[in-house]
């Protein structure tokens, strides 16, 4: 409750004397209507003992001092040394209230200013009494307090209302902050500023400790006394107040995170940064508590995982090649602190630090080193793949116009374009060298409108429509239509194979082999005029689905994208290692990888030497550039591999086709993929491990494999896993429709992948004890 006034100002120094003194004083207070209390107003208590009302105040609101938190204890141990000369049958170990003292006549002794202080101490243990009983019974009501018996003073009423309002206030404050968890970061759990929130029912006329008032109140409509009418109001204005307030610490970009009690274990996960809260603070934050458990604890999941959905698609939409989605990976990481390497330096790393390297602007590695690494120590890995299905420009991608058709000469890059690309909106993007001087700078482009479509032949041919098709000539796209007006290239008039295929078009340059209109659209993007489009060098682009990353379903429990493959499981990983922030004795690594799709053959697939090189030269440079002759060898031995790749979701319509029992669900978690035939890295030793890591953040694991009568997919675990010696696990994120030009997930994957991937790299190094030989 930073931030937000509920105490009277400091006592003067009479009220200090008079607090100190305990002077008895004829208590003049007298209620008969409770005056609610706001934010911006002191808690007011009955009695004249002023200091004691006000460090009572600061003492039932939570926000006393340690100073003033001993002061009271003090206070407590002298008044329970006195003899018990005003109330009998007290007992602070018990939750009766005893009858204020009368006289052989039955008429109240006067109520001096020890009396009073002696009920506040009591009513202030007989709510701590409350709070222990709702901690010890977390599954009834919290506003069943039946077994405590009813107060009998009209002061202690007062006080007793007055401490409901503080604990409805409480609750709204919780609800709120449960509410706008990105921009609060908040634990369940009090702190030593912040009092244990107790849920009260808003229907009074339902609670043993509903107004007991001296005259008849007036009700509204609903059945609600004055008294009533007033906490509703108070709360409405608490609510607007701390939307208010919300908003404000929002725009300043402060975040809070509060203490967990030990006795309610909630999830860790509970505290993640949002991703775009990520890029603002940078990744260095204070170590937060551990494994969750119970259904709180997964609704703490779910809300966690939800903030995910909307900027993974946003960054599915913005980065639709390979290079714009390294592209922007390398931008994030630079937002959260990380610093870039250059395969062609020297690297001087230091414990502690964070950095990543690229290689061919489509491969990136990104690391942290543990502030308490020594040489040997092992690393937590994760890897997965970046590129997708697509169709890529040809060399000359000038192709003759047919039946007064434009059209692009394109070529299949793992198995696209296949039937899912038919009447689709396809744009173009990738990357682009051009010449700057003396030099050869690369830029990224992407059209923002559709340029491209394969048509599809109506059904009305007959056999003609229904294939096979041939990919060569029956699944050109067309990008336009003939322009009479401009001047026709070579290329077009010319005769088939009459000219040799001298690069550059054998003419000046790079752009009289394009289509002349694609080469003003990439030209005009890249902010060139019609004398440099000359300038272009060459260029390495592809189609891709225009149509935005959406969510979908009639909850919106769905993620309908295109590429999805493996941009999921790559983008999970990333905003894992960004909120990865506790300390660590090893390594933590991201790889993404290029060319997974066609084999990983290539020096940026993960059949390269990107990784162990990389692990190699880190290591190396921790340790002073002087290796040991084991040194890796250790640290291949103490490391892990998550080879994470989507995998299969099941699909209702062909149950057929899975396997019993191994059918993954969406917005349920991670997915580990076995194969009984080494196309998965999967063994029992590697699924104990993750799991292990997984159940400290209270992440759910599933398990898929395909049935026998069918064939299993690759991924770049077992080139990784063989070529460093490292154990490793299959595990990516459930997704329909594979391989097609558009897919579905779940709104929560990304979410739960970023959780479980968290885990795994804030964890492994304590899980790896347990399974040390």
């Amino acid at each position: 409750m930073a931030g937000v006034r509920m105490t009277s100002p400091p006592p003067t120094i009479e009220q200090r004397s008079l607090g100190d003194a305990i002077i008895a004083q004829p208590s003049t207070a007298s209620y008969t209507e409770h005056t609610p209390i706001t934010l911006d107003q002191p808690t007011q208590l009955v009695g004249s003992d002023a200091y004691t009302k006000w460090l009572m105040t600061r003492i039932a609101t939570g926000v006393a001092t340690p100073q003033e938190q001993a002061m009271w204890q003090q206070h407590v141990d002298m008044v329970k040394s006195k003899p018990r000369r005003f109330f009998t049958g007290y007992s602070p170990d018990t939750a009766a209230v005893p009858h204020p003292p009368t006289t052989p006549s039955g008429v109240a002794k006067p109520n001096t200013a020890l009396q009073d202080y002696e009920m506040q101490l009591r009513l202030l243990e007989r709510q701590n009494e409350r709070r222990r009983a709702m901690a010890g019974i977390q599954s009834q009501p919290l506003n069943n307090h039946a077994t405590l018996s009813p107060l009998t003073s009209e002061a202690e009423r007062d006080y007793e209302r007055q401490l409901d309002l503080l604990e409805q206030q409480n609750a709204q404050r919780m609800m709120l902050a449960s509410s706008q968890q990105q921009q609060f970061n908040i634990n369940s759990g009090p702190t030593v500023d912040q009092p244990l929130p107790i849920s009260r029912s808003m229907d009074e006329q339902h609670s043993p400790y509903s107004y007991q008032l001296t005259h008849k109140p007036s009700h509204d409509a609903s059945g609600h006394s004055a008294s009533q009418q007033e906490h509703l109001r108070q709360l409405k204005l608490i609510e607007q107040q701390n939307k208010e307030r919300t908003a404000y610490q929002s725009q300043m970009g402060r975040s809070k995170t509060e203490t967990m009690t030990p006795t309610a274990p909630v999830a860790d996960v509970s505290t993640m940064r949002a991703p775009k809260d990520i890029m603002a603070h940078g990744r260095k934050s204070e170590p937060r508590a551990s494994s969750p458990s119970g259904m709180n604890a997964r609704g703490s999941i779910r809300k966690t995982a939800e903030k995910y959905a909307e900027p993974f698609c946003k960054f599915l939409t913005e980065n639709p090649t390979v290079f714009h989605a390294v592209n922007a990976v390398k931008e994030q990481l630079k937002e959260a602190g990380f610093k870039q390497l250059s395969e062609r330096d020297e690297w001087d790393l230091k414990t502690g630090g964070d950095y990543f390297v690229e290689r061919n602007g489509s491969a990136l590695i990104a690391f942290s080193v543990g502030d308490e690494y020594k040489a040997g120590n092992g690393a937590a890995i994760l890897a997965g793949h970046v590129d997708a299905l697509t169709v890529k420009l040809k060399p000359i991608s000038q192709v003759p116009n047919k039946a007064g058709y434009v059209q692009l000469g394109v070529a299949p890059y793992a198995g696209a374009p296949n039937t899912t690309w038919w009447d689709r909106d396809l744009s173009v993007g990738g990357r682009v060298l051009v010449k700057e001087g003396d030099k050869i700078v690369t830029k990224l482009v992407k059209l923002d409108w559709p340029i491209a479509r394969i048509p599809t032949l109506a059904p009305h041919f007959g056999a003609a429509a229904n294939g096979p098709f041939n990919p060569e000539t029956q699944m050109v796209p067309i990008i336009g239509l003939e322009d009479t007006t401009s001047h026709a290239s070579p290329y077009q008039t010319a005769e088939p194979f009459a000219n040799p295929s001298v690069l550059g078009g054998g003419v000046d340059n790079f752009v009289t082999t394009q289509p002349p209109r694609l080469v003003k659209a990439i030209g005009n993007a890249l902010g060139l005029r019609v004398d440099t489009y000359a300038n272009i060098v060459n260029w390495e682009l592809e189609l891709y689905d225009h149509q935005a990353a959406t969510l979908g379903g009639l909850d919106k429990e769905f993620i309908y994208a295109g590429r999805i493959d493996d941009k999921l499981c790559s983008w999970a990983a990333i905003q894992a290692l960004i909120e990865s922030r506790s300390s660590s004795g090893q390594l933590r690594m991201v790889g993404l990888f290029d060319d997974e799709e066609i084999g990983s053959l290539l020096r940026q697939g993960a059949h390269g030497n990107f990784m162990p090189t990389v692990l190699e030269r880190t290591v190396g440079s921790l340790a002073g550039h002087s290796p040991g002759s084991d040194l890796m060898g250790r640290t291949y031995a103490n490391s892990f591999l998550v080879s994470s790749d989507v995998t299969h979701a099941v699909n209702p319509n062909f149950l057929g086709a899975y396997l019993e029992n191994h059918a993954p669900h969406l917005n349920v978690g991670v997915v580990v993929s076995a194969d009984s035939n080494g196309h998965m890295t999967t063994d029992a030793v590697s699924t104990a491990i993750l799991k292990r890591c997984a159940d400290k953040v209270g992440a759910q694991l599933q398990v898929f494999q395909i049935r026998n009568d069918s064939r299993s997919g690759g991924t770049v675990g077992p080139m990784l896993s063989s070529a460093m010696g490292m154990r490793s696990v299959d595990a990516g994120i459930p997704q329909l429709s594979m391989h097609s030009i558009r897919a579905t997930t779940g709104a929560l994957d990304p979410g739960l992948g970023v959780m479980c991937f968290k885990g795994f790299l804030e964890g492994f190094e304590a899980v790896d004890r347990e399974f040390r030989e």
